[in-house]
């Protein structure tokens, strides 16, 4: 007599609600967690403009607030260091153009160094921010 071997006909099948759970988890754990990108460090009263356009394609963002402190990437920088930190941040992104935002009591002579300072970095598309009216 002749004995049939049983075959295994079941098919296993691998659960994947507890992996979809941890999956899910995380994502709502960084999205809390994660910083979102602001316009500047420092507060900056903008001047008003009746010509303001928005700019879409922005690589570097410098401040200058109202006692004429330069900022760049949330950082205080010395007049005198605007243009290498600018040929840094312009090497990472060629594509993009520099926004200056300058309080409207900040003094226009610092406003023209530092874009002169900008200039001499290599980057052409300077812009001046402005509140549109």
């Amino acid at each position: 007599m002749r004995r049939k071997r049983q075959r295994n006909t079941e098919e296993s099948d691998i659960d994947i609600t507890p992996m979809l759970d941890v999956v899910f988890i995380m994502l709502i754990f960084f999205i809390v967690t994660a910083t979102f990108v602001k316009e500047s460090g420092i507060d900056v009263t903008r001047p008003d403009a009746q010509t303001a356009t928005k700019q879409n394609r922005v690589g570097i963002l410098v401040a200058i607030n109202e006692y004429n402190e330069i900022w760049i990437n949330r950082r205080e920088v010395d007049i005198n260091a605007v243009r290498a930190n600018i040929e840094r941040l312009h090497a990472e992104n060629p594509q993009g153009g520099a926004v200056i935002q300058a309080d409207q009591n900040a003094q226009t002579g610092t406003l023209v160094e530092v874009m002169d300072q900008i200039r001499l970095a290599g980057v052409q598309a300077i812009s001046i921010a402005a509140e549109e009216r």
